[in-house]
Formats: structure tokens, C-alpha cells, sequence
């Protein structure tokens, strides 16, 4: 089966192609731009060069249809006919309470999805979109939606619920949900099998940690609690996200300078993170580069950035009595050696033992960077979100045949 995987946003567009026989990767590729008259496609087939196009793309219809041209390509494509696409698979941030796992895309499914507009109004409406174009351009072809928030649906009552009045849940389905859970799930199951010792056995901390960031606590291989909240605004310090802060703090702004809920929403989303704390960026590489040519401000936001997230390491220890593995994942945590040193520095209590010079090597494969000596194993392990959505994909298909 060849599985075309798609994460739509609201104006742009990522895309992998998988023939699941050996779950290789045929050709990958993102639509910048959508809406405008200079769109650009890059194509990534395997194996040759990079092809970019641009054109104009006004919406998500027709740049699947550019996707599928391109795919099909005589000179640049790998596939000979759309035909071959015998599945799609996408991306979709918030499934709510009414998905546990991954589902078919039909009527109802899609019913319930434009419900859940409301929580998570910058995800969901853009991945209706991909779901709508990949109909048109793909009739007959089973979908299926897999979600950002199945993964953490596990979390007991006591982890996801507020402590606000009830009625608020029963009525709104006010509650912590989480956020990136293909990406918790896939590097929790992989660090067992690095370490070839049971999933069931261990307790993981997976620390997610990009642009957006999250952690989560999975004990035997199920989530048990996650910093994300009903948003994906709860939680650490993120690139332009404020993370955790004192719900008291919006009123008191909104009053004393006047802003709208959309202001002060836009603010806490997209003005905040380390982008407010520096003043010059919301991207670690640079962020680094300023603390180490001494910019105070760089300092300041990745000491905060480190501190808020090692809080969350020690407390989702204490959550789980104990932690046998940590796994550092995504963007930065794949990439950034030294948030990794200065957060396993102040863990020693927890009996983590860095070993530097492992830490200081780069790789695409997963490997330990703690000491043979060291307690608590920790692991980076880079994520593979496409490859859980297009796993989940073939299987959901072949059962429903």
C-alpha cells in the first residue's frame, strides 16, 4: 500500500509518500504560501534533486492537486498514476473527547471535528481543509485522521481535570487534552526498543520540545499526564508561547491596557515565549548564539526556557513515583546540546549521570547520552510523526476492507 500523508495548515501544506512494504519514504514535500499568487512547492523525491515551483495557489484544493501533479511527474515524479495512492492520512491537532485513537474520515467523523473548531481554532478548521481538497482530488480514497490528542486520552481523571466548577466540563468539555501525542507515543515506543527492555515495564519522561513544546509522563507506555492543557498554550515556555502563568494576569492586562480577547490571546500566543524574553528571536539556534556573545536578555530566556523544563522533568517524576528513562525529541531537543547539559546538570538527584562527549555527538539515530554508570537512562530520539500517521493509516484501511 502507498500511503500519501498530509499535515494541512492554514496556508501551507506538508506531504510524505510511504510505500508501507518497507515503510520507505518516496518523496516528501511542503506548499508554502497558500492564498497568494507566488506559492512555492518544493519536492523532495527520494533519492534526486530537490525540484521547486512557483505559481499561484489559492487554496488547498489546488495545491493537493499541484502535490499530485508533481508526484506523478514524468521527469520528477514517483508514481506512474494517482491510482497508486491507495490511502491518505492527516494530520489532525484536536480530536476532543470523541476520539481515542485514530478513525476513518466519513460524515460523522467530519461532523464532529467542525464541533471541535472552538478548541483549536488555528488547527482544526486547516486540516478540515486538506481533508476536503484530498476528497475532491482523490474520490473513493479511504482517509484517515490521526490525532494530536488521542495519545494522552489515558490520563486518569485526577491529571486532566480542572479545578474549576464541574459543570464547566460537562457543558464545554473544559479539560486538559494534550498536544503532540503521535510524537510522545512514537519516541516512548522506541526508546524501550532502544533499550530492548519492555514498554510496559518503564517509566518515561518524553520531553517534545520545538517551536511548541510539551512533556509528558508515560508509564507503561501509556500517558498518564501531559503539560499541554485544553490548549496547546498550558505548559513550558515555548518559542512565542508564554507556557504556564497565573490565570489572574490576563483580567488585570485586559484591564489596564485595554485589549480584547483577541489581543490578549494573540499576545499570550505569538508575542510571548522566548521571543518576548530576548527581544530578538523565538528560535533557540539564535537564542544560544546571543547568550554566548553575552546578550543578557538571550541569557535570561534560556535560563527560563531550561528552568521551566527540567520543573516539568521532576515533577512528572514525582507523578509516576520514580523515572527510568528521559528522551529529549523535536527541534531542540534533538539539536541543541547544551539545553540538554544544563538540564541533565541539575538532575543528579535523580541519579543522571551526562556523559558530554555522547552528548556532543550528532546523529539521526536514536542513542543514550547518560554514562553506563548513570541511573536514570537518558535517551535522544528523533521524532517521526508522519511514520506514526501513516502506520496508523495502513492499519485502520486493511481492517476496514
Amino acid at each position: 500500500m502507498k500511503v500519501l500523508v498530509i499535515n494541512a495548515g492554514s496556508s501551507s501544506l506538508k506531504y510524505q509518500l510511504y510505500n508501507m512494504t518497507d515503510e520507505s519514504v518516496l518523496a516528501k514535500g511542503l506548499v508554502e504560501r497558500i492564498g497568494m499568487d507566488s506559492s512555492i512547492l518544493t519536492h523532495k523525491p527520494a533519492g534526486r534533486e530537490d525540484v521547486t515551483e512557483v505559481s499561484e495557489i489559492l487554496e488547498h484544493t489546488t495545491a493537493i492537486r499541484k502535490v499530485i501533479d508533481m508526484l506523478t511527474d514524468k521527469e520528477n515524479g514517483v508514481l506512474g498514476s494517482v491510482d497508486e495512492i491507495q490511502a491518505v492520512g492527516h494530520r489532525v491537532v484536536h480530536g476532543g473527547e470523541a476520539f481515542k485513537e485514530s478513525a476513518l474520515v466519513d460524515d460523522v467523523a467530519k461532523a464532529e471535528i467542525r464541533r471541535l473548531f472552538d478548541l483549536a481554532p488555528l488547527h482544526n478548521p486547516a486540516a478540515m481543509m486538506g481533508i476536503r481538497a484530498a476528497e475532491l482530488n482523490m474520490p473513493g480514497v479511504p482517509q484517515v485522521m490521526v490525532f494530536d490528542t488521542a495519545f494522552h486520552q489515558t490520563m486518569p481523571e485526577k491529571a486532566y481535570l480542572y479545578a474549576i466548577p464541574r459543570v464547566l466540563y460537562k457543558k464545554y468539555k473544559v479539560r486538559r487534552y494534550g498536544a503532540h501525542g503521535t510524537s510522545h507515543d512514537y519516541v516512548s515506543k522506541a526508546a524501550a526498543e532502544y533499550l530492548d527492555r519492555p514498554l510496559q515495564d518503564l517509566k518515561i519522561i518524553t520531553c517534545h520540545v520545538g517551536n511548541g513544546g510539551s512533556v509528558t509522563a508515560v508509564k507503561g507506555g501509556l500517558s498518564v499526564d501531559t503539560s499541554m492543557g485544553m490548549t496547546p498554550l498550558e505548559g513550558l515556555m515555548m518559542g512565542t508561547r508564554s507556557g504556564d502563568l497565573d490565570p489572574a494576569i490576563v483580567p488585570y492586562v485586559m484591564n489596564k491596557e485595554e485589549l480584547s480577547v483577541s489581543e490578549v490571546n494573540s499576545m499570550l500566543n505569538k508575542h510571548s515565549g522566548l521571543l518576548a524574553i530576548s527581544g530578538i528571536s523565538s528560535d533557540m539556534r539564535e537564542i544560544t548564539e546571543g547568550m554566548e556573545n553575552g546578550d543578557a536578555n538571550s541569557t535570561l530566556a534560556f535560563e527560563m526556557y531550561e528552568y521551566r523544563l527540567r520543573k516539568y522533568i521532576g515533577s512528572y517524576a514525582a507523578a509516576m513515583n520514580g523515572v527510568d528513562v528521559i528522551v529529549f525529541t523535536a527541534g531542540v531537543g534533538e539539536n541543541s546540546v547544551v539545553l540538554r547539559q544544563k538540564v541533565c546538570e541539575q538532575l543528579t538527584y535523580l541519579g543522571v549521570e551526562l556523559d558530554e562527549a555522547l552528548n556532543a555527538i550528532r546523529s539521526g539515530e536514536p542513542r543514550r547520552i547518560t554514562t553506563s554508570n548513570s541511573k536514570v537512562d537518558v535517551l535522544v530520539v528523533p521524532t517521526n510523526e508522519e511514520l506514526v500517521i501513516a502506520r496508523d493509516t495502513h492499519r485502520i484501511v486493511l481492517n476496514s476492507q
